[in-house]
């Protein structure tokens, strides 16, 4: 695998690396948000999880949703221009692909997620991105699993530069940059299924969307990706300046 890997990034042409990146996720959103979801409603069933908002999603949502998924699965696609750029000029080091730096590199690369995510999340909300950009994800009120990539293409691309942010000063394995995205999008699932853990109001539980499904529904507070640890730095910090 490590082979067939550096063979696709050093040996690749531009336009292939674009159809395997396009490809990755496609199958990414179109496979597994059905099949995140019905694992999401098997274990409603056994009361495992519970809805966080009671409501039913209409069609014209659904395909609203699609529509701009598509337009940011594109975007997507060329996100890996840059880091293959980086890589062959050798401003990136790849390390080898051993467990612990696949591992840790899943790791840090979801750590770095958590900031950046925060950042860029925080910066839309801004009135004027408010207005002209993030208003596309906020249409899914009540989130779903096919919101996930929901963006206008300019948030998209923001989104899009997790990795190469981080690699020009961090070195990665190449199968930890292929398998975070897999970690980033059910992660991302888990903040749009409208489903949790129990049936309280959730603020124990990290994962399973409690605070991005939360948001949503809401429009403010818990800006955070998966974790809510910077949204409680902030309060931290503007409570202490008043």
């Amino acid at each position: 695998m490590h082979q067939a890997i550096e063979h696709i990034i050093y040996h690749y042409s531009y336009l292939m690396l674009f159809v395997l990146s396009f490809g990755y996720f496609l199958f990414l959103y179109f496979a597994l948000a059905p099949l995140f979801l019905s694992v999401c409603k098997f274990m409603s069933s056994k009361n495992m999880l519970y809805k966080i908002v009671d409501k039913t999603i209409t069609q014209q949502q659904l395909n609203y949703e699609l529509k701009h998924s598509f337009q940011s699965i594109v975007v997507f696609g060329f996100s890996i221009y840059p880091v293959i750029f980086l890589i062959r000029m050798g401003v990136v080091t790849l390390l080898p692909d051993t467990v612990f730096n696949i591992l840790s590199g899943i790791v840090i690369l979801s750590l770095w997620n958590e900031v950046h995510f925060f950042i860029v999340h925080r910066i839309m909300h801004l009135p004027f991105f408010m207005k002209n950009v993030h208003y596309i994800h906020h249409r899914s009120k009540v989130s779903t699993v096919y919101a996930v990539y929901s963006f206008h293409w300019f948030e998209a691309f923001l989104l899009s530069t997790v990795p190469l942010t981080i690699m020009p000063f961090i070195p990665f394995s190449p199968f930890a940059i292929f398998l975070y995205p897999l970690a980033s999008v059910l992660l991302n699932y888990s903040g749009h299924c409208n489903y949790r853990f129990g049936k309280g109001n959730g603020k124990s539980w990290i994962f399973f969307g409690t605070h991005h499904n939360q948001h949503h529904f809401k429009g403010r507070k818990n800006y955070g990706f998966a974790l809510n640890f910077l949204d409680r730095l902030a309060l931290y910090f503007s409570k202490k300046e008043n």
